[in-house]
């Protein structure tokens, strides 16, 4: 896990049990984005959809402007910022500025849509870390979050709906060969 460093100072009390908290990321595909998350405690929902963009109404379609993104949302109680950061980084290639494997375009960059200022503390820390790490410039952006749509209803668990055909698509679009590369493989 990457580390991150405490943001402010001062003792925090533990949100309540019952409030949740969202995220934006987009990294290529938002079907492999929304399975990884899914596999993390403490994230109690995952929506595919568009961030980013100004045109109303973006579409599958049509979301010329938009990354493909994942909303999630979770317990802060269960897990934290940071840990969905070390998620997020260990499913990108935060190094291509031109999308992610066989995803390119504008559609396909990778970003962290940050709500606000501590987030995007723990977002340009772990950057840093990655940067340092490899010697290489990171491309993923950070930016705030603004819009967010939910794609169309046969996107949503695709990973979950349709798991032969997400499977040859995440092989054959050469992801998860490259996570290995950067990240080692995945632990059993």
């Amino acid at each position: 896990m990457l580390a991150v460093l405490a943001m402010g100072g001062g003792a925090q009390q533990a949100p309540a049990a019952d409030e949740s908290k969202t995220a934006i990321f987009a990294g290529g595909c938002f079907w492999c984005v929304e399975a990884a998350f899914d596999e993390v405690p403490g994230v109690t929902e995952t929506v595919s959809g568009y961030a980013g963009g100004t045109k109303p109404n973006p579409n599958y379609g049509d979301h010329e402007g938009y990354q493909e993104a994942v909303k999630v949302t979770y317990d802060p109680a269960k897990v934290t910022y940071a840990k969905l950061l070390d998620t997020y980084w260990h499913n990108i290639d935060p190094f291509d500025a031109n999308g992610q494997f066989c995803d390119q375009g504008n559609a396909y960059r990778s970003v962290i849509f940050v709500g606000n200022d501590e987030e995007k503390g723990l977002a340009e820390s772990t950057e840093k870390q990655i940067a340092d790490r490899f010697k290489e410039t990171v491309a993923t952006e950070i930016k705030p979050a603004t819009t967010f749509t939910a794609a169309e209803d046969y996107h949503q668990n695709y990973h979950n709906t349709n798991p032969v055909s997400y499977k040859f698509y995440k092989w054959n679009c050469g992801r998860a060969q490259r996570l290995e590369q950067l990240w080692g493989p995945k632990p059993s």
